[in-house]
């Protein structure tokens, strides 16, 4: 964003926006996108967004104004949001059971692999190629090839146009633009403080009752788009619940320590991004790894679950002993905690999920989880955001107080130390208001695994032995 902003000469608080509109449409496409899918076809549909999506991309550093920005990054947020969820839909549909979880494992890096990659990627991007354009085209060369392997492998399937008649049409109306208010509230609160301002609190009313009324609509259709029943049944309800505070979690394996980073020392983003690849490349592996775990009829994947939360909240506690000397070195043993126990925590918890609906139920769950998924991102961020400021404003004050007093003993030999206290003062409430959070994450991680535990056990799933080879008895030689 310092370079989008530098290039186009926005300011900080009008440019915050574009982040804003396109996190408020990924959440308002989640619960539509595979009911689309189904009626237009997925093969169809998907190649639909996925080359609008690149299209915008390519033209959004041309717009020639802020608004005309911030309006196709909003467009372009509620099409990349219908994506995800067909990823979703996909594996539950056409992925075998003997391969089903290693499906699942590929999904489960959409909030394992790949943000922490992209963080690389993205400033490689400003850096290598000294370009911000690149900010938003590094996504055309990777989305090209998945457009050609969508119209290599997915299956063309009829329209089926006669469901237009039976969608819940008005619960749509209200859901859309209030998820897009509730979203933009949630982005948007820290920096303007929240119910302090007049236009956070209208975004959280209309959003907030939009929303409330588009549920209670799905909830009483005969055909909604998110069949909200589902999830009476124990591991959805409270495994989905699971799933929103873990997605919080996991904002302490890279968003934090680089963002803390990033304002002890002023780095750019390119010397903090190997945080991201160290947790994101090793689930190329990883992910692979726990879904062949979770096939061996001895594992239980609440345990495996378990054990992906102790680490971590292992992972949040360490990088509580934070102190102004840290580098990116000191985050490496920490890292490698993040990257074991996200997939044994997300990909067990896909597992559980799934594993409890049918075949023609996977279209419904996908929009569950992701719509969760999206509010726990947008959640997440802002919950670490308010709590950076609440922290770092009681340690500020503390600090001041001792300084003050300090000062006033020091008397004019204190006074030449002005200056560089400011700047120390300014490291250490950093410092203290994130060891703060990374406490409260680790207490949330072991808080979670009760709920786990209160899981239903799902064994593992059978494999069909493969087919030996008949063998021909041979005949008598001739001659």
């Amino acid at each position: 964003m310092p370079d989008i902003r530098g290039a186009l000469g926005f300011g900080q608080d009008d440019a915050s926006w574009l982040q804003s509109m396109y996190a408020a449409g990924e959440l308002a496409a989640m619960p539509f996108a595979t009911w689309f899918a189904i009626t237009f076809s997925l093969r169809r549909f998907h190649m639909w967004m996925l080359s609008s999506m690149l299209v915008l991309a390519l033209v959004m550093p041309w717009l020639p104004s802020l608004p005309l920005m911030i309006l196709a990054r909003g467009i372009q947020g509620l099409i990349a949001g219908t994506l995800i969820p067909l990823l979703m839909m996909s594996a539950l549909r056409f992925l075998p059971p003997p391969i089903r979880l290693h499906g699942l494992a590929l999904y489960a890096m959409t909030a394992t692999f790949a943000p922490n990659v992209a963080v690389w990627l993205a400033a490689w991007c400003l850096d290598g190629l000294h370009d911000w354009r690149w900010a938003y085209w590094l996504v055309i060369p990777p989305g090209l090839l998945a457009l050609a392997l969508v119209g290599w492998g997915i299956p063309k399937m009829p329209l089926a146009l006669p469901r237009m008649r039976q969608a819940n049409w008005f619960g749509m109306g209200l859901g859309i633009p209030g998820l897009v208010l509730l979203a933009l509230a949630l982005d948007q609160g820290v920096r303007l403080d929240w119910l302090h301002s007049p236009v956070v609190r209208a975004l959280l009313i209309l959003g907030g009752t939009f929303t409330a009324l588009f549920l209670v609509s799905e909830w009483r259709h005969s055909a909604p788009f998110m069949r909200l029943q589902m999830l009476s049944r124990c591991n959805l309800g409270l495994g989905f619940s699971i799933f929103f505070c873990l997605l919080i979690t996991l904002s302490a394996g890279v968003a934090l320590p680089v963002n803390t980073l990033v304002h002890l020392h002023g780095f750019r983003m390119y010397e903090v991004a190997p945080l991201g690849l160290s947790i994101g490349l090793p689930q190329l592996v990883l992910g692979p790894a726990v879904a062949l775990l979770l096939y061996q009829r001895w594992v239980d994947a609440r345990h495996l679950f378990v054990l992906g939360l102790l680490l971590i909240a292992t992972a949040c506690w360490m990088a509580s002993q934070i102190d102004p000397s840290w580098m990116v070195q000191e985050f490496h043993l920490i890292q490698v905690l993040q990257a074991l126990g996200q997939p044994l925590a997300v990909v067990s918890l896909l597992f559980l999920g799934t594993s409890v609906v049918q075949p023609m139920e996977g279209p419904s769950v996908a929009g569950i989880i992701n719509t969760l998924r999206a509010l726990g991102t947008v959640c997440s961020g802002a919950l670490v955001g308010e709590l950076m400021h609440v922290c770092g404003s009681f340690h500020a004050s503390a600090l001041a107080d001792q300084g003050a007093q300090w000062m006033a003993r020091a008397g004019a030999l204190g006074a030449g130390y002005a200056p560089s206290w400011g700047q120390e003062l300014a490291e250490q409430v950093t410092v203290l208001a994130a060891a703060d959070v990374f406490r409260l994450f680790a207490l949330l991680a072991l808080l979670l695994i009760p709920g786990v535990l209160c899981l239903q056990h799902i064994p593992a799933p059978k494999i069909p032995p493969r087919p030996q080879p008949s063998v021909q008895p041979l005949s008598p030689a001739k001659g």
